[in-house]
């Protein structure tokens, strides 16, 4: 009989457990700060349990992460992770240092099944979803081995905000996404605000109602174009949830919070998306959406069609945006030597989808167009 992985459970799931095993419930807040403030995956280390209780977990459950394959660094201090998971699979994670503030962006999915065309991550099709002990787990992971570096950032965390922004639609692993943000915003786990925790989603739209009522953390929509021709190119999503859907339901996650707002991501793609007159077209798309948008240069990777704008296009529709009243910001791209910036993470996936092994054909068969001439 395989263990129990206690390292996904929040309290409520975690109370259960020891309830099922004839404990007393109370337990659960006393084991999940060992597990996630303390980092302790040794059940004989946590003293404040009975040693019959100690045992009684050592028997029948574990702390298990995902385990770390490789790990790079670069230039700008950007780290990354690869980490394996059960299937044959494998996740990227990335940790982004500032003065001031850590964040960690962290995967949801072996893979993706969405497939965005610019997204390096969508090419590598789709494997499976991540389990809650997965997705906390590389939070757990990254914690532990800052605590042993020594880094901190404010006096008492090496990560401030988490971001689940990695590989996946989050909001496609419904149930064990929700269950890891509720460690991350646990104050006995890692006491994350909930605006310090943010959800990136491609508009997945039931499911933002169902986020809202469950944990409503901090929401980005990965918007990318002003209309619905130019977005069901760019996000295939969008023929089942066009745009109207989609911003009808970003208001709806508000709940008239005038203070709160939807960050609108929208990758700069030249030529594709980046002109003025998309510019004006999302002006009058966002006016009555409480809203900010993150303009992400272009991370390009092996075999894509696309190029990132230069910088004077960039400025002329950030300009255009700001004039018009919209809160623009233009990420700064990090980890881009590692292939840790946004869009370019990999890992290693088992395609369910089979869109991996087409993708590879056409890069080989490039390749061999090439050497022919």
């Amino acid at each position: 009989m395989s263990k129990i992985n206690l390292l996904g459970l929040n309290q409520k799931a975690l109370a259960q457990v020891l309830l099922d095993l004839g404990e007393k419930p109370f337990r659960a807040q006393q084991i999940l700060k060992w597990i996630h403030a303390e980092s302790v995956d040794d059940f004989s280390v946590m003293t404040n349990l009975s040693k019959v209780l100690r045992q009684k977990l050592t028997e029948l459950c574990e702390i298990r992460p995902p385990k770390i394959i490789s790990e790079h660094q670069a230039k700008d201090g950007t780290r990354k992770w690869l980490f394996e998971v059960d299937g044959g699979g494998a996740i990227e994670t990335v940790y982004i240092p500032e003065p001031e503030r850590a964040t960690l962006c962290i995967s949801s999915q072996v893979g993706c099944a969405l497939n965005c065309s610019f997204c390096h991550t969508a090419q590598q099709g789709f494997q499976r979803n991540l389990t809650a002990a997965e997705i906390i787990g590389q939070l757990w992971v990254v914690v532990k081995t800052l605590k042993k570096e020594g880094v901190v950032i404010t006096p008492d965390r090496a990560v401030t905000n988490v971001v689940m922004m990695g590989m996946g639609e989050p909001l496609l692993n419904f149930d064990n996404v929700v269950m890891a943000l509720d460690l991350m915003l646990d104050d006995l786990a890692y006491g994350l605000s909930k605006r310090r925790v943010t959800l990136s989603t491609s508009g997945v739209v039931p499911a933002i109602d169902q986020l809202r009522d469950a944990c409503d953390v901090a929401l980005a929509v990965s918007l990318h174009a002003p209309n619905d021709a130019l977005r069901t190119q760019l996000v295939p999503l969008n023929k089942k949830y066009p745009i109207a859907e989609l911003l009808a339901a970003c208001k709806r996650y508000l709940r008239d919070d005038k203070r709160r707002r939807i960050t609108m991501e929208y990758v700069m793609l030249k030529g594709v998306n980046d002109k003025p007159e998309h510019a004006y077209e999302l002006v009058r798309l966002l006016k009555d959406v409480p809203s900010k948008v993150n303009l992400i240069p272009f991370n390009p990777f092996f075999g894509t069609q696309y190029e990132r704008s230069d910088e004077h296009a960039i400025r002329r529709f950030q300009d255009i945006l700001m004039e018009a009243g919209l809160v623009t910001m233009k990420r700064k791209t990090r980890g881009d030597d590692i292939d840790a910036a946004c869009g370019q993470l990999a890992g290693q996936v088992n395609d369910r989808t089979q869109r991996s092994i087409k993708f590879k054909q056409s890069i080989e068969n490039r390749e061999l167009l090439v050497q022919s001439h």
